[in-house]
């Protein structure tokens, strides 16, 4: 697989630092039951690296000492991790509001059963992938047989209690684009979302978070392959909004890799660019035991323009909609870039 990581790291884009600590994004491992084309992870069926005993228990003592909020599992599918429903079930009983980053389909792995039971019954949020409504375009993007389980796992969501009006249990899916393209308007698309999943399938959600393809590991690997790379690159800073600063993910959140070291996103964490915390070189969840300041100067790379391009990115969807009422239509064909605006609706 062909890296990126060496086109990314000279970059022009502005110095910005953490504000406040309000997320820890913990990657339990790499492991997943899928391949995903856009996956910045490079995880799949053979990956063997997972979290440990002793760092999952440093998270829970860091979200404790510091009262963190939230705390956002990734992975790979993170439910593959042994000690996932541990981590799940401690961190409730601190009051933490825990969320699940989950591909659907892992709900219906035959060592999976009662998976949805169990995230029901602790009140997890469930952030499901779901790139598009359309069997034909999830399954290009995923494999073969992908949609109509990932149907399967939402209906069982929905028969339990997500995403149905008062009940407290919160679904949300993530649309991700096809190719070297910006997300469309998060709002028109939701509503396309909830008419299409409705009407075809009886399925009812509560968001939709659109998140733009990072040009990192796989995805960044097959825009090299297809000549591509440098016209996405040019796409995210020509379609680059500095009022999206105030609202990048990284100034709230801190993440961590499967190891328990620490990371300013989950893209740095892939590039391993470690978060700068004093004159610490890789920071670790021992260290936020400790009595440090969060607001530390950010490392920035090229691909920090993909969260702030057009309606900006971030692991909880668009940083703004689109001003003034116009959406991006952004496309690439062949080697030339076309950035426009159009009128919303």
């Amino acid at each position: 697989m062909r890296s990126t990581s060496h086109l990314l790291r000279e970059t022009d884009f502005p110095h910005i630092n953490r504000d406040h600590l309000n997320t820890l994004q913990v990657n339990l491992g790499y492991k997943c039951n899928q391949t995903c084309q856009h996956c910045h992870v490079n995880a799949g069926p053979n990956r063997t690296e997972a979290m440990n005993q002793e760092n999952i228990d440093l998270v829970l003592a860091v979200l404790k000492k510091h009262h963190i909020e939230c705390l956002d599992l990734t992975g790979g599918a993170p439910e593959l991790n042994p000690l996932f429903k541990y981590l799940v079930s401690a961190a409730r009983e601190l009051g933490v509001r825990v969320i699940d980053r989950c591909n659907l389909t892992i709900l219906s792995e035959p060592d999976q059963e009662g998976l949805a039971i169990f995230l029901a019954e602790h009140q997890v949020e469930v952030t499901a992938s779901l790139p598009c409504y359309s069997e034909a375009n999830v399954d290009k993007q995923r494999g073969k047989g992908v949609f109509e389980r990932s149907i399967d796992g939402l209906q069982t969501l929905n028969a339990l209690g997500y995403g149905q009006p008062d009940s407290g249990l919160v679904l949300n899916l993530v649309y991700n684009p096809q190719g070297p393209s910006l997300p469309p308007s998060q709002v028109e698309l939701e509503l396309d979302y909830k008419r299409e999943l409705k009407k075809d399938f009886g399925i009812t959600f509560n968001q939709l978070f659109t998140i733009t393809n990072m040009p990192i590991q796989r995805f960044g690997s097959v825009l090299l392959s297809q000549g591509k790379f440098h016209d996405y690159m040019t796409l995210l800073k020509d379609a680059y909004r500095p009022e999206n600063l105030e609202t990048v993910m990284c100034r709230s959140l801190i993440s961590v890799n499967w190891q328990g070291y620490l990371y300013d996103c989950d893209f740095n964490q892939m590039l391993d660019m470690p978060a700068m915390f004093a004159d610490i070189n890789k920071p670790h969840l021992n260290d936020l035991l400790n009595d440090v300041s969060w607001q530390q100067p950010i490392k920035i790379g090229q691909h920090c323009y993909g969260c702030t391009a057009g309606q900006g990115s971030s692991c909880g969807g668009a940083l703004k909609e689109s001003l003034d009422g116009f959406v991006d239509e952004i496309v690439i064909t062949e080697s030339v870039v076309h950035f426009a605006q159009v009128k919303a609706g």
